[in-house]
């Protein structure tokens, strides 16, 4: 769908994801993040782009959890902490997968997807063409009752540093894996807010495009 079309869709709020072809999986099991290898920081950081031309081609199960572990995976189990930052340790970001199978929200602890709604939700990430087929949309989601230590007037700002560190995260990966990613901000908040099933205390902050270079 074209992007005057979803602008158009969304002023009289018919903005909506797409009905699955068959079934979806409750649960989808991941193998465990590659923790070694990869490209050199240094060189990651030079190669580090945005990219807006995608394949249709879908990702294989190991690059998505190589993906979702960089995002926000757990790195430290004794202490549980994780690969990105968040100010007191609230882990008010809940990292979404939206796939042409549904949309999954990842669960750090135990590395795997749990189904969240049984829609296709990618069209509903953003108000460019390429969202629509994209092999994952990640949205990133903070959720404010975590925060209740943070002054409300600031929740959103720190919710946006812990949500930038993972998105950079996933830039880094996708620069090493060859993979092309772009970080998003423009799409109807209201309607994809719904599409998710969030309620007033979950904000969705970004979504971000990865997939397979349209050249590849």
């Amino acid at each position: 769908m074209d992007t005057l079309t979803k602008l158009a869709l969304g002023l009289i709020g018919q903005n909506r994801p797409r009905p699955l072809h068959g079934p979806a999986s409750r649960v989808i099991e991941l193998p465990a993040a590659r923790r070694t290898g990869g490209m050199p920081l240094m060189e990651a950081l030079a190669a580090r782009r945005s990219e807006r031309a995608f394949s249709g081609r879908v990702l294989d199960s190991q690059l998505l959890a190589d993906v979702l572990w960089a995002a926000a995976g757990v790195n430290r189990p004794d202490e549980g902490g994780r690969t990105a930052p968040s100010a007191m340790h609230a882990k008010e970001i809940d990292l979404y997968a939206a796939l042409p199978t549904g949309l999954y929200r990842y669960e750090p602890q135990t590395h795997r997807l749990a189904l969240a709604i049984d829609s296709d939700v990618r069209r509903v990430t953003g108000y460019q063409d390429f969202v629509d087929d994209a092999a994952l949309d990640l949205v990133y989601v903070a959720d404010h009752r975590r925060m209740a230590r943070i002054p409300a007037a600031q929740r959103e700002s720190y919710a946006s540093c812990a949500a930038g560190a993972m998105a950079q995260n996933v830039y880094l990966a996708c620069a090493s894996a060859g993979l092309a990613t772009v970080l998003r901000a423009w799409f109807d908040r209201p309607a994809l807010a719904h599409a998710m099933g969030l309620v007033d205390d979950e904000q969705v902050l970004f979504a971000q495009t990865v997939g397979h270079r349209a050249s590849a």
